[in-house]
C-alpha cells in the first residue's frame, strides 16, 4: 500500500476528534481520529464517484 497524504477537516479544532482524507487518481480515503498519530487506524476507501454522490446527496 502506498503512503496516503492526509488532510485533516477544516472543521476540526484542536484536541478534536477529526475526520482526515486523502486522495489518489481513483479514490477517496477517509479516517476519523482524535490525535495526529500516525498510529494504524481504520480506513474506508471509496471510488470518486461514490464520493462525489455522497457530497451531492449532503
Amino acid at each position: 500500500m502506498t503512503t496516503n497524504t492526509w488532510r485533516k477537516s477544516s472543521y476540526c479544532q484542536e484536541g478534536e476528534a477529526c475526520v482526515h482524507i486523502s486522495t489518489d487518481p481513483d479514490e477517496v480515503h477517509l479516517t476519523d481520529t482524535d490525535t495526529d498519530s500516525d498510529a494504524a487506524r481504520t480506513v474506508v476507501t471509496v471510488s470518486r464517484a461514490a464520493f462525489a454522490a455522497l457530497l451531492k446527496s449532503l
